[in-house]
């Protein structure tokens, strides 16, 4: 017997759905489980070309091989049950029509419906599911309105729950890497002004006044002043200023030049490496069309 807990790993290991004699019937499609306390009480089979059909199986007397579900019938069994749509619920019309399909009371285990208590070997009428009552039914089935579901897509991302998107279609999708570049700051430049002190050094002309003596002999032209003084004196003359130049040194502030600060574009190449999924679609377990 399956229990809430063989769901989420059944569904995520995408296994089959085995008939008693070993044969595939069809891929785990979708679970689903009793509103009441969430034990798993149907199965759907994906079968057809692509898995675009849809049959429906108790898993009452059904167990788990590994990936794959064994349930006690046989796969012209399965194909025969009434068509439902997998909506996501089971109304009570519904149910009633798989169980007397299968010829289920709510109680058979897999050794009981392996040994016969299957429709092909015409079990008792007892069996059908219209007769259950209401607490039978509670005991081992949906409660009435319906089971909830554990679907592929609510179980395995990017499944879909019927597997189609148009009809008959299903559609691949993949994903692309699109590049753009997006305009961001990267750093700050600012002008700044300091003061640095250094020598200049220049080589300036000075003059400046020496004292030199100039001696003239007598002559007629200067005797008489030359003995209009005394004979033999002591005298002073007057007083010669000497002068001399000296650097002086005069700083001022001259503007030189004018700075300000401005952006140029450059083109980088950047590689980027990136990874992309692309769904790959092929066909599992292809089978001949029934007339």
């Amino acid at each position: 017997m399956l229990a809430k807990e063989h769901i989420d790993d059944l569904l995520n290991k995408n296994g089959n759905i085995l008939s008693t004699d070993g044969g595939k019937i069809g891929s785990v499609g979708q679970v689903y489980a009793d509103d009441d306390n969430g034990q798993p009480t149907w199965v759907t089979a994906r079968t057809g070309l692509f898995g675009t059909s849809e049959s429906f199986i108790p898993l009452e007397g059904a167990r788990v091989d590994g990936a794959d579900i064994v349930v006690p019938y046989t796969k012209e069994q399965v194909k025969d049950a009434p068509r439902v749509d997998a909506e996501g619920h089971l109304d009570p019309a519904e149910e009633d029509r798989l169980y007397e399909h299968y010829q289920l009371s709510g109680t058979v285990t897999y050794t009981e419906a392996a040994n016969g208590h299957t429709a092909d070997s015409g079990g008792t009428a007892d069996r059908s599911a219209a007769g259950l009552s209401a607490t039978e039914r509670d005991a081992g089935f949906a409660a009435t309105g319906g089971g909830g579901t554990y679907s592929a897509a609510d179980e395995r991302a990017g499944r879909d729950t019927y597997g189609l998107a148009d009809g008959d279609a299903m559609t691949r999708s993949e994903e692309r890497v699109n590049v753009g570049t997006e305009r961001q700051a990267a750093g700050r430049a600012r002008l700044r002004k300091y003061v640095v002190t250094e020598n200049v050094t220049q080589t300036v002309p000075v003059q400046r006044e020496e004292v030199r003596l100039e001696r003239e002999p007598i002559t007629d032209g200067n005797r008489g002043e030359a003995l209009g003084g005394p004979d033999i004196s002591e005298a002073e003359h007057d007083e010669v200023v000497l002068h001399e130049e000296r650097p002086v040194v005069d700083k001022e502030t001259v503007p030189v030049e004018r700075v300000r600060l401005d952006t140029e574009t450059v083109t980088d190449e950047v590689t980027v490496d990136e990874q992309v999924r692309k769904e790959r679609i092929e066909a599992d377990g292809v089978e001949k069309t029934r007339h």
